[in-house]
């Protein structure tokens, strides 16, 4: 081959390392200006100049590589071995495309750049035992200078190409059918590198020109590629208009709908989920992603929750504490406690949809309290009873008492004969109530005084009042529902007189209103009375604004949503706030919210039944106990014949 004159010029640098300056960002309302990050390898250098003496070329020859060595010109001549992972999968594929330029040294030639490929080529040779050759350029040999700068400039100022750079080529050989791993294959680089080029040559055009133009950041960049076409559509909308266009984490946030909950926090199977799921290529691991619809990931989240607290409990732990969502406990107000000494389970739960299970921990005022019972050495079954917090709070059970109380007096007055019974009971045996004066219904919550007042219960009891009163020619104490000390304000004479005027059938009314207004709001007492004229609970109070203000424990509300949904429904909102809880509770009694088919607006908690049941514990739900202390007690006696008769009799009158 005839000798060429051959100038040896550097590859050209990236992008960023060319420009003197950045270029001025595009200023909008709202719009931060970004200047364009620098490539993944770090600070690049500054370009240096071509050599003063351009090195030439007097042959191009292929060259053994037996023949090859590192010349001392070479700038890492005499270094540790080169790092060849990421070339030598294309080496050992197909050989090197770009020549080794080296020089004719003693009997063979020394390389001056292109170290690297020269190491890949020998193991090449050592691993397949075959002989292998390199592309060469051979320079003319005395010129020492030119071959330094030559080394410098192939191992100082080449730069990998930038990701843009790389877009168009990587594009086109995928649309061709290549398939990221072999791209790797052939361009010596990690198949994980490739996929994020493809997946940035698959971002908008015009995303792409901001990014070209330094007008946003490479992270913004990098998160557009989580982005289907439509979000990246509408966020070139944003950048055009007015409004602000979010970039860096905003944009992440953004894409994610507010919360970026990784793949990585999910209890379930991520096969079966039916939501959709956005790649992550640029982050810490390979092949992370998530979740687009953070509430959708919640409903499935909180039912795989459900299921290990469920599944906690079959173990064994009596008390799963699932917390609110963002809540943790106060690690300094917790001991350890062993499962049978009545240690307890908690559920932890991060906004990021993290899930942390702590097995067997307490209160340290609980503990304290266990301790101060039993012997420290004591493991009798005493010690393994759990500290369990009351079903009702005492305003909830306040709130629940005077709504009993006011649907069994309204219902006591259909049953006139058990309201004389009562009557010569309370004559008898006596109350702290048989003064006589009314029963006072108000409360220390004022929303539980007027729910009261309100009641069906209290305004059918105040119409008979009323017309008992106006029959009479009685005059009540005003206000009523304040303390009045006795039911009527008439002197005794007077009202005795009237009364003489009456036939039996009305004295037995105000008899009966008698007994109403004074009878006592005490469980056992309401309760006796209710199990035996079974007053029709969800006619006279349906759940209102006051109840649901005060009803706070959790675990109740999650089995209330078991009532009305079913479990699949209550454990999809398992670790939402009791707000929320409540907010799903309500909307499940009203038609115009979920539709007349799913809506259940008859439905009462067991608390409100005309036969009061519990949730949790019945020695910690005052009416339910009440109630089944009553049931045994009366079972013995045929107490609802008169109630049962009465109400026949009532039947008949109304057919007549």
């Amino acid at each position: 081959m005839t000798a060429q004159q051959v100038k040896i010029r550097p590859q050209k640098a990236a992008k960023t390392a060319s420009k003197s300056a950045p270029k001025t960002a595009k200023t909008k309302p709202g719009k931060a200006a970004h200047p364009k990050p620098k490539t993944t390898t770090g600070e690049p250098p500054k370009r240096l100049p071509a050599p003063s003496r351009p090195a030439t070329v007097e042959a191009v020859q292929v060259i053994d590589v037996a023949k090859l060595h590192v010349s001392k010109l070479n700038m890492r001549h005499g270094a540790d071995a080169p790092d060849i992972a990421d070339i030598y999968p294309s080496v050992l594929a197909s050989g090197v495309n770009q020549s080794l330029l080296v020089r004719k040294e003693d009997k063979g030639y020394g390389v001056v750049a292109g170290r690297r490929r020269l190491f890949a080529l020998r193991r090449k040779a050592q691993e397949t035992g075959e002989v292998v050759t390199a592309p060469c350029l051979v320079m003319q040999s005395g010129d020492d200078l030119a071959a330094l700068e030559a080394s410098l400039l192939e191992n100082v100022a080449r730069l990998p190409s930038t990701e843009l750079e790389q877009l168009a080529a990587f594009k086109a050989l995928a649309g061709a059918g290549e398939t990221a791993k072999s791209i790797a294959v052939t361009f010596g680089l990690t198949e994980l590198r490739v996929k994020r080029v493809l997946a940035l040559a698959d971002v908008h055009a015009d995303i792409l020109a901001l990014y070209e133009a330094e007008e946003i950041s490479q992270t913004s960049l990098r998160y557009m590629t989580m982005a289907t076409k439509e979000q990246q559509a509408a966020w070139l909308e944003l950048w055009r208009g007015e409004d602000y266009a979010p970039q860096e984490s905003y944009l992440k946030e953004w894409l994610t709908g507010g919360a970026s909950i990784a793949t990585s926090a999910a209890l379930f199977d991520l096969s079966d989920y039916p939501g959709n799921v956005i790649s992550d290529l640029f982050g810490r691991e390979e092949g992370s992603g998530y979740f687009q619809d953070a509430d959708l990931f919640w409903t499935h989240q909180n039912r795989a929750i459900a299921e290990k607290a469920d599944a906690l409990r079959a173990k064994g732990w009596a008390d799963v504490v699932i917390l609110e969502r963002g809540k943790s406990l106060d690690s300094w107000d917790y001991g350890d406690r062993e499962r049978r000494a009545g240690g307890k389970v908690f559920i932890e739960v991060g906004h990021d949809g993290s899930v942390r299970i702590r097995e067997g921990l307490l209160h340290k005022a609980d503990i304290a309290r266990i301790d101060a019972i039993i012997r420290p050495n004591d493991t009798s079954a005493k010690a393994e009873a759990s500290m369990a917090k009351p079903e009702m709070s005492g305003p909830v059970a306040e709130y629940v008492r005077l709504h009993r109380h006011a649907a069994t007096i309204a219902t006591l007055l259909d049953h006139p004969g058990v309201a004389l019974r009562l009557a010569v009971t309370h004559m008898l045996v006596g109350s702290y109530r048989w003064t006589v004066e009314p029963q006072k219904t108000t409360s220390r919550k004022d929303g539980t005084t007027e729910s009261v007042a309100l009641s069906q219960g209290a305004v059918r009891l105040a119409e008979e009042r009323r017309a008992v009163f106006d029959l009479l020619g009685l005059k009540a104490e005003d206000p009523y529902y304040g303390e009045p000390k006795q039911l009527a304000a008439n002197p005794f004479t007077e009202v005795f007189a009237s009364l003489l005027a009456q036939d039996d059938a009305t004295v037995m009314r105000v008899m009966t209103l008698a007994m109403s207004l004074t009878l006592c709001a005490d469980e056992d007492i309401v309760e006796t009375v209710a199990t035996t004229i079974q007053p029709d609970l969800a006619a006279l109070w349906s759940p209102d604004d006051a109840f649901f203000d005060i009803l706070r424990d959790k675990r109740v509300i999650n089995a209330m949503l078991k009532d009305i949904g079913g479990k699949r429904f209550a454990d999809g909102l398992i670790s939402e706030t009791g707000t929320k809880q409540k907010a799903a509770l309500r909307n499940r009694l009203d038609p115009d919210v979920v539709g007349k088919d799913t809506a259940q607006p008859d439905w009462r908690p067991r608390w409100m039944q005309t036969v009061p049941t519990h949730y949790l514990d019945r020695a910690t739900c005052p009416p339910a106990g009440a109630a089944a202390e009553v049931a045994k007690a009366l079972a013995e006696h045929k107490t609802s014949e008169i109630a049962q008769r009465e109400t026949a009799s009532k039947g008949k009158s109304k057919a007549a």
